[in-house]
């Protein structure tokens, strides 16, 4: 064997040993892909399988909030690297369904979705404003089979929505199941008397059969994500519209029937933007959102003493971004599925894949 041979053979051997990239991104949906202008809101669940779902809204005929939107779901079997086609599992015509926010329940493993819906013609204005044309309205689907199949969308309205309350939202993002067994889906809400945004949850204590309104936080905060801390307390982290540019937080001890008055967390900055928070393992809790005062910087950071503290954060991506979703993947991987772009931050849905102890 030659020298330059050797050379060759030696480098390539050291980089099959070389430790992966400190972060692995692959692109889920592209905008004006799939027959559809849009893709945006992604949820992304591992299940007790390994299977990887995302789970994004479709949105049929422009970038809008309201209009004939569809839920679409993609799997993977190998971590991420690669996706299916697109399954569509709920459609409602012209109308939005939307928001998507799973969990899968450990004893069952039936994966539990709920949704929010409304005319594909009425804008959220007009629901804040009690339209005699229609109002928002909260579904439930599931699967039974690590999200092959997934029934038909049922209403659960009556028992998820105050009559008093406009505007509503699951998630989105993921949902959870306490060590308790309770599964607890985080939401949002608007009144109509005094046009306030609140955050609250909605429960279930028997396995996803039946679904009951939990608590809801102050004021003035909006999306949000539930955590369960070591002592069994929760942990809402929410968006807010108090004008400090911070994530609002709020406790319960009574797995969200109440919640403690609003604090906020100075060290996790946002430009007023939906974030993900997810208990990675018993000793680690991980969190991502744009970290700036615009959509951009999508950073995830990670929090070792039950979010008292975090970490400075590993950055997914310096360019505009906005939604996100993490999960908690194999042997010390995590994954984030996010809204990124160049120009926008609704270009595309990535999926980023990174080691724990890179945070």
């Amino acid at each position: 064997m030659n020298r330059r041979n050797f050379i060759s053979l030696t480098a390539a051997a050291a980089a099959s040993t070389a430790a992966p990239p400190p972060v692995e991104q692959f692109t889920v949906w592209r905008a004006g892909e799939g027959g559809y202008f849009s893709y945006r809101i992604p949820a992304l669940l591992a299940t007790r399988k390994g299977t990887l779902l995302a789970f994004a809204e479709a949105r049929k005929n422009s970038r809008s909030d309201t209009g004939d939107i569809d839920m679409v779901v993609k799997r993977s079997e190998d971590q991420g690297r690669t996706w299916s086609a697109q399954q569509v599992f709920a459609d409602q015509g012209a109308n939005t369904i939307g928001n998507p926010c799973p969990v899968q329940d450990r004893s069952t493993s039936t994966i539990w979705m709920p949704l929010t819906a409304n005319p594909g013609d009425l804008a959220e204005r007009e629901i804040e404003k009690n339209s005699q044309r229609g109002t928002r309205t909260v579904w439930m689907t599931y699967s039974k089979d690590d999200g092959r199949i997934w029934a038909t969308p049922y209403e659960i309205t009556n028992i998820a929505k105050d009559p008093g309350w406009g505007w509503y939202a699951t998630g989105p993002g993921n949902a959870i199941q306490l060590r308790s067994g309770r599964m607890v889906v985080p939401c949002d809400h608007r009144r109509f008397a005094a046009q306030a945004r609140h955050s609250h949850i909605v429960y279930s204590d028997d396995h996803g059969k039946t679904w009951q309104l939990g608590g809801s936080a102050q004021p003035e905060t909006n999306e949000c994500a539930v955590v369960e801390l070591s002592d069994g307390s929760l942990l809402l982290n929410m968006r807010s519209y108090a004008g400090r540019n911070r994530r609002a937080l709020a406790r319960s001890t009574d797995g969200g029937l109440t919640w403690t008055d609003a604090g906020f967390d100075e060290q996790l900055i946002e430009p007023v933007c939906q974030a993900s928070l997810i208990r990675f393992d018993r000793r680690h809790l991980l969190f991502s959102n744009p970290a700036s005062k615009k959509r951009e910087r999508m950073t995830v950071r990670v929090s070792r003493d039950d979010a008292k503290t975090w970490s400075s954060g590993l950055v997914l991506h310096e360019g505009p971004a906005a939604y996100s979703s993490l999960a908690a993947l194999k042997r010390g991987w995590a994954g984030c599925l996010y809204e990124r772009g160049e120009k926008s931050s609704y270009d595309t849905i990535a999926f980023a894949k990174f080691r724990i102890d890179r945070v």
